[in-house]
C-alpha cells in the first residue's frame, strides 16, 4: 500500500468532512427528501423484499425517512452493528426511534441482533460513503467494515452508496481492498454503473 495513496485518501476525507459541516439545514432537508425518493424508486424497480442499510450520522445524507418508509411497507431491513474484530453484526430494524451509540460514536439500532452472515439474504445493500467515482470506486471513512463485508460475500446483490452531489466525482484513489459499488444515490440522481 502506497503511503502517498493513504495520505491522499486521508486528505480527501478531511476535505469532505469540512464540506459536510458547511451544509445548511435547508440543503440537508432537500437532499434527504430527494435521496429518499430515489431509494424508494430503486427498491420498487428491483422488487426488493429485504435490504441492508445504515443509520446516518449527523454529517451524512439522512437515511431515517427511507428506513421508516421501508418499515411501513413491509420491507425487512438489516442495520449494521460494528464489532471489535472489524466485522459487522446486523440488527433487524423495528419501528422504535431508540438508538444506541456504538463504536466510534456511531448510531446503532436496538433491534434483534443477528450475525454477520445475515446480510447474505438481502436483495439490496445500501452503504455509506465519503465519495464515489464514475467507475464505481467507493471511498469509505477508513475503517474497512463495509469493504470486508462486501469482499467476503460469495454472491453479492446490488450495492448502492449514498453521497451528496459534490461527492460523486470523476476519480478516486483506490487500494486493492476497496470494493466497488453497483451504483450511487445523490440528491440529483440515481446512477447504476
Amino acid at each position: 500500500m502506497s503511503e502517498n495513496l493513504v495520505a491522499a485518501k486521508k486528505a480527501l476525507r478531511a476535505e469532505i468532512r469540512e464540506r459536510r459541516r458547511n451544509i445548511t439545514e435547508h440543503e440537508r432537508a432537500e437532499a434527504t427528501a430527494a435521496i429518499t425518493e430515489h431509494l424508494k424508486h430503486l427498491v420498487a424497480a428491483r422488487g426488493v423484499k429485504k435490504l441492508s442499510c445504515y443509520l446516518a450520522t449527523p454529517s451524512e445524507p439522512e437515511t431515517r425517512p427511507f428506513l421508516s418508509w421501508a418499515y411501513d411497507n413491509g420491507i425487512e431491513v438489516l442495520l449494521p452493528v460494528s464489532r471489535d474484530d472489524g466485522l459487522l453484526d446486523w440488527a433487524i430494524a423495528n419501528d422504535s426511534p431508540d438508538e444506541n451509540i456504538g463504536m466510534y460514536g456511531l448510531p446503532e439500532p436496538t433491534g434483534e441482533l443477528v450475525g454477520p452472515i445475515a446480510i447474505n439474504g438481502v436483495d439490496l445493500i445500501i452503504v455509506p460513503a465519503s465519495a464515489v467515482d464514475k467507475q464505481g470506486v467507493r471511498m469509505g471513512w477508513g475503517r474497512g467494515y463495509f469493504d470486508k463485508t462486501l469482499g467476503s460475500m460469495g454472491k453479492r446483490p446490488p450495492v448502492y452508496a449514498i453521497v451528496f452531489d459534490s461527492e460523486y466525482v470523476d476519480s478516486l484513489p483506490r487500494e486493492v481492498h476497496d470494493q466497488p459499488v453497483t451504483g450511487v444515490v445523490t440528491p440529483s440522481a440515481l446512477i447504476t454503473f
